[in-house]
């Protein structure tokens, strides 16, 4: 595998700190986009072994920290959903100009619901994989409900989210909750794969289901059964990569290999 680390512009100009990853030994069968969770960063483990399985199987893979997070300028209060969604338009326009255009984009927890809004906005993708995602933006405020009185009172708080502290503004909370996942969903034109623990304590499985059900053909659904919501354990991000790999190659086999 080749690894690299490399920059592009968002749409407000920041810098964001990105990798690719491309077979070694291979041009790419296609590309890969791949946003991660809700104030997570390209780093997550899960997200490391996820990319590396698809990169295994032919498919180079862009992962980046949104604004504001790990090593991407901006500041994180001054962004939201439509940002994060911003910004992986503006990533698959660096893969258009620099590589290939992705064909598959691939979103973790809230960054699932990204992906779908994104999905929509870049007319090259034709395969779409959530894993353990909400059914809709909003849910993550079950996140923040220690804070939301503050936030509407206030119009801000510092909120604790996963051992971390981060300052939360009201246009956030105004912005998931404009957010339709269901006729967004029903708007899809990619393929769809559905990917969802039903042991997940974050964010319930009756959230795949409202997904999978929203969703037209061609959709799939694969249970990721005993995993927990981060994919902590290894092998379990690494299935979720192989499976993602063997499912989205029936959408980009077709195409003519990538140039490096």
């Amino acid at each position: 595998m080749i690894s690299k680390k490399i920059k592009f512009f968002n749409a407000n100009g920041f810098e964001l700190a990105a990798r690719i990853e491309l077979p070694k030994k291979e041009k790419p069968k296609g590309f890969a986009l791949f946003a991660h969770c809700f104030t997570c960063n390209k780093n997550l483990t899960a997200v490391r072994n996820i990319g590396r399985a698809l990169t295994s199987h032919g498919i180079g893979v862009l992962r980046f920290d949104f604004t504001g997070l790990g090593e991407s300028e901006g500041d994180f209060v001054d962004t939201n959903f439509s940002s994060n969604v911003e910004d992986l338009i503006s990533a698959a326009q660096f893969l258009e100009q620099n590589y290939t255009a992705p064909e598959i984009i691939i979103g973790h927890s809230l960054g699932g619901a990204a992906v779908v809004f994104a999905a929509n906005q870049i007319p090259t993708i034709k395969a779409v994989a959530t894993i353990g995602a909400p059914s809709n933006p909003k849910h993550v405020s079950h996140l923040l409900k220690s804070g939301i009185d503050k936030i509407n009172v206030n119009g801000e708080a510092i909120i604790e989210i996963g051992g971390r502290e981060f300052k939360i503004q009201k246009h956030f909370l105004d912005d998931i909750n404009e957010k339709n996942m269901d006729k967004t969903l029903k708007n899809l034109k990619s393929a769809l794969l559905v990917l969802h623990s039903p042991q997940d304590i974050t964010v319930g499985i009756e959230n795949a289901a409202q997904i999978y059900k929203s969703a037209w053909h061609p959709k799939s659904f694969i249970s990721l059964d005993g995993a927990d919501h981060l994919l902590t354990n290894r092998e379990d991000s690494l299935y979720v990569g192989k499976m993602i790999a063997n499912w989205s190659e029936r959408y980009i086999k077709n195409q003519k290999p990538s140039v490096q």
